[in-house]
């Protein structure tokens, strides 16, 4: 069955995020139910990142400080991380966002952000 144009779109900017990250989560989603890999491609990228209005880059900068806030996310906050940085967000301005969280998060939730940035930025 042929993808959705909700779904296609939905894929087209995951891996704008990540070369093959469409797949990697959709499949790995499939294997546990097949309506899974909808939610993803076509709720959270298609019809909710993208929307028009913010672009990517500024859309991964907010995704970044949201994941940083919520201090139990390490494994999306390393993903978007690196997504970040492949759509145009530099190095100091991840860097940024990590630090400014200090005052909205926690001063334990930088910590831990600052080593998932340390773990993106070596790798």
């Amino acid at each position: 069955m042929a993808d959705s144009a909700l779904t296609q779109h939905g894929k087209s900017i995951m891996n704008q995020l990540q070369d093959g990250l469409a797949d990697n989560v959709t499949n790995r989603l499939a294997e546990l139910d097949a309506d899974l890999p909808a939610l993803i491609t076509d709720y959270a990228f298609g019809a909710v990142v993208g929307r028009p209005g913010l672009d990517l880059k500024s859309r991964e900068m907010i995704t970044v400080a949201s994941l940083i806030t919520l201090g139990h996310a390490a494994p999306q906050l390393k993903l978007h991380m690196r997504a970040a940085l492949n759509v145009g967000v530099s190095q100091q301005e991840l860097l940024e966002i990590v630090i400014q969280m200090a005052i909205y998060a926690g001063v334990p939730a930088c910590m831990n952000a600052l080593t998932i940035y340390r773990e993106v930025i070596e790798a």
